[in-house]
């Protein structure tokens, strides 16, 4: 395969500037906190922050998985836990004024529920301290434990996400061997049968050598799942020991994947070069309130 040429000009955007991020930014370093958006260095984040809308990363910044899209750190945390971290996180949505607060974490395989009690803690206290804060998860699989994933959706987040990340047979390499296509799907399907009301959520990444046929299978099988949002995003390296970028989608591939999507039955879609999982995310509160349906 010829190299890849530079990122296409749709992937540059500004640097993080303006009032409020300054001041939002010097309210969060007094008290310890730190957003995903920063830690990420995310291209969207003075878009969200300016909607009241921002994500944060519990369980701590070592994951026990290695998946080969992801920088986060790897290693074997023991057990390790901050148990303030659910004031924390509470106390971070009053400080932004947040509307709306995506809560995700790296897996921790290395805890008796994998992280879920923790997760719905986290979630309890930022409805109580917070109540004006819809609040979306985004969560690892907890190993697929019926016990765990029950725990983490008694807390009720007005979102479940879990992400497939990927088409099917490219599901290995992309993914530790720990995750799963199907895995992640049928935890998705569990918390839309046995929590209804609860919107569910995934998302693909494009540009790992997928082909057009099979991101719409993906599409098929995780409506069978009846999960409600989908989102796409172009892959972006994060260095040079992760998979390589074996092509960058253009802005109409996006919108005609979106189009799909919609046909497809799903009733909300994100789709777009700089989208990410928790990209905009409460654009979905909009649109139910768009659609007349109070939340």
């Amino acid at each position: 395969m010829t190299k890849l040429e530079r990122k296409p000009p749709w992937l540059k955007v500004p640097l993080p500037k303006g009032d409020n991020y300054t001041e939002i930014k010097s309210s969060l370093r007094e008290k310890g906190l730190y957003t995903v958006c920063e830690e990420a260095a995310c291209p969207n984040l003075s878009e969200c922050w300016a909607a009241k809308t921002a994500t944060v990363m519990i369980l701590g910044g070592t994951c026990t998985r290695a998946c080969k899209f992801c920088n986060v750190k790897t290693g074997n945390p023991k057990k390790w836990l901050d148990l303030e971290e659910p004031k924390k996180t509470a106390e971070m949505a009053k400080i932004m004024g947040l509307n709306y607060m995506v809560v995700t974490s790296v897996d921790r395989d290395d805890l008796d529920d994998f992280g879920a009690s923790h997760f719905a803690k986290v979630v309890e206290r930022i409805r109580k301290d917070s109540p004006r804060t819809k609040v979306e998860v985004l969560i690892p699989d907890f190993d697929g434990e019926p016990d765990h994933m029950h725990t983490l959706a008694k807390s009720e987040p007005f979102v479940i996400a879990q992400n497939v990340e990927t088409v099917k047979r490219l599901t290995y390499p992309v993914r530790d061997r720990r995750a799963g296509y199907e895995k992640s799907l049928d935890c998705l399907a569990f918390y839309k049968s046995h929590y209804p009301h609860i919107t569910t959520k995934t998302s693909l990444m494009v540009g790992l050598g997928e082909t057009w046929d099979e991101l719409l299978e993906a599409m098929d099988d995780i409506r069978k799942a009846k999960v409600d949002i989908i989102t796409f995003g172009q892959y972006l390296r994060p260095t040079q020991r992760h998979l390589k970028v074996e092509r960058y989608y253009k802005p109409e591939e996006f919108e005609e994947l979106k189009r799909i999507a919609y046909q497809k039955g799903f009733k909300f879609v994100a789709s777009g070069p700089l989208v990410r999982s928790s990209y905009k995310a409460a654009d979905y509160l909009k649109f139910l309130n768009d659609q007349g349906i109070s939340v």
